[in-house]
């Protein structure tokens, strides 16, 4: 049973259900029909579509907004349009708003729901069929396109990155909590830990002092330079800096015994693929931890924070880390004056 405090004294963004563990966000608390044969003949007749088909199957890695899903499938707006909305009647999609643009994505698994069960058992079927070459390579570019969004923000405001972030909210309001999930866990070791977006590397500091060993590991290399220069100013001489995403630490085939990823999800072009290649990563036991922003509608974090995403639905996250083999372990959700919410996550690879 994951263990849900809120700091703030407010509602927390979230509720927990107390039979799984598991936290329904705000798209998740929509009543939905008990399942009958009426409701079971809509979704089957929404997804007799080759189309509509290849559309969830493709939903599986990434929400799409609807102008990349054009680009996906070589389909006109109008037409892509029109099965969005077929597929989003019976509820095979959902929609999430991201400042101007709606971004589509599978829907959340809900628990004792009938219907949601015979969404989920029919993706499962769709997910055997593979994904063809040429799109998956699409897929590639548009994630490419997106992490490039992200690069030229950081490398432009490098400099003056923790004022951008501070706009949100201060270090201590994230980094507390997700050292309080850390060192509050009874690792097997400590031999190694990895910071997936160390920023100007002011949690090295901590990691550097825990583990025998700390990866460093951002895309940008302002961004890396930035935290880099932070250790040589503090002495800290067991850190490795790693350029790139979190393929390329996969592909080096390293292991480590926790994984931190503070304020850094909603800066990445594929937030699931960050949960699969840290399940790859870490020991078995090891811990993730991950603090980020509740999902909001505060869009000018985009323009003057760089965000892609304007945070995200706590069972989202619950979703894609169980999906990655990951155990979901305790979590802190901190009302912030502003109007954020931040949670803080530890999840555990139970592999």
């Amino acid at each position: 049973m994951a263990n849900n405090k809120n700091d703030s004294g407010t509602e927390p963004c979230t509720s927990q259900n107390d039979d799984t563990g598991s936290y329904d966000g705000a798209v998740s608390q929509v009543t939905q029909p008990a399942l009958n044969t009426t409701t079971l003949a809509a979704v089957l007749k929404a997804s007799a579509d080759p189309l509509r088909l290849e559309i969830l199957r493709v939903l599986e890695t990434d929400s799409f907004g609807v102008l990349e899903l054009c680009n996906l499938f070589d389909t006109k707006q109008s037409g892509m349009s029109h099965h969005l909305k077929v597929l989003n009647n019976v509820g095979l999609t959902e929609t999430q708003r991201e400042g101007n643009s709606i971004f589509y994505r599978r829907p959340l698994a809900r628990v004792n729901d009938p219907q949601s069960d015979a969404i989920q058992t029919l993706l499962e079927l769709v997910d055997q069929t593979p994904i063809e070459t040429e799109r998956m390579d699409r897929i590639k570019a548009i994630r490419a396109q997106r992490a490039e969004q992200s690069r030229l923000f950081f490398a432009k405001n490098a400099e003056k990155f923790r004022e951008q972030q501070e706009l949100i909210a201060a270090y201590e309001q994230y980094a507390d909590p997700a050292k309080e999930l850390l060192f509050n866990e009874s690792l097997k070791t400590r031999d190694s830990a990895l910071e997936i977006g160390p920023g100007k590397g002011s949690f090295l500091s901590d990691l550097s002092t825990g583990f025998n060993k700390v990866y460093a590991l951002d895309n940008s290399s302002d961004m890396l330079n930035a935290a880099r220069q932070h250790a040589a100013e503090h002495k800290l001489d067991n850190i490795e800096f790693i350029y790139g995403e979190t393929d390329v630490a996969v592909a080096q085939k390293l292991t480590v015994d926790a994984i931190v990823l503070n304020m850094v999800l909603h800066h990445v072009a594929s937030p699931r693929d960050i949960f699969r290649d840290s399940q790859a990563l870490l020991k078995p036991g090891g811990v993730m931890i991950l603090t980020d922003l509740c999902h909001h509608d505060q869009d000018w974090a985009k323009t003057n924070c760089g965000d892609l995403w304007l945070g995200f639905e706590p069972q989202e996250l619950t979703q894609w880390a169980i999906q990655s083999g990951l155990e979901e372990s305790e979590s802190l959700y901190i009302g912030l004056r502003n109007g954020f919410q931040i949670q803080a996550r530890k999840f555990i690879n139970s592999n």
